[in-house]
């Protein structure tokens, strides 16, 4: 089955927090853990590889926390995954040449495909059309029939 890890959706559910609360400064670890009943110490690792990676910065005093290190418009569902997780790949094959596999495996192509998709979506989809609720509803039908 292709899901987040805990990482990545706990890291996805603190950056979306962040960036929804953005215009009142920056939100503190503890309120984001709390708010979600993420174990603190996991949070302030996901929490520091993300300010690593650039996405968002880490501000110090009373009135401290973190905040979006760029607007929401400009960080993208697959650079906040990536920055927890690295490459995205459902399979591991596509990166492994010494797959036992290699020579037989007629499933490549297809799976290629279904990668590419995937991070086309994530790559495409911004903290800002997350906290706008406007995610595209993939499985809608493309038109609605005229009655």
């Amino acid at each position: 089955m292709l899901r987040f890890t805990k990482r990545a959706d706990y890291g996805l559910m603190a950056i979306h927090y962040i960036a929804a609360h953005d215009e009142q400064g920056a939100v503190s670890a503890k309120r984001i853990a709390e708010e979600f009943g993420i174990p603190p110490e996991l949070l302030a690792k996901i929490l520091q590889q993300l300010a690593k990676q650039r996405l968002i910065v880490s501000q110090n005093g009373p009135k401290g926390g973190y905040a979006l290190a760029r607007g929401p418009a400009e960080i993208t569902v697959g650079q906040v995954v990536r920055a927890l997780e690295g490459p995205i790949n459902i399979v591991g094959c596509l990166e492994d040449s010494d797959c036992p596999q290699m020579e037989r495996c007629n499933l490549r192509r297809p799976v290629q495909k279904i990668q590419a998709a995937i991070s086309q979506l994530l790559d495409t989809m911004s903290l800002a059309e997350l906290v706008a609720n406007d995610v595209p509803d993939l499985f809608a039908p493309a038109h609605s029939a005229v009655r």
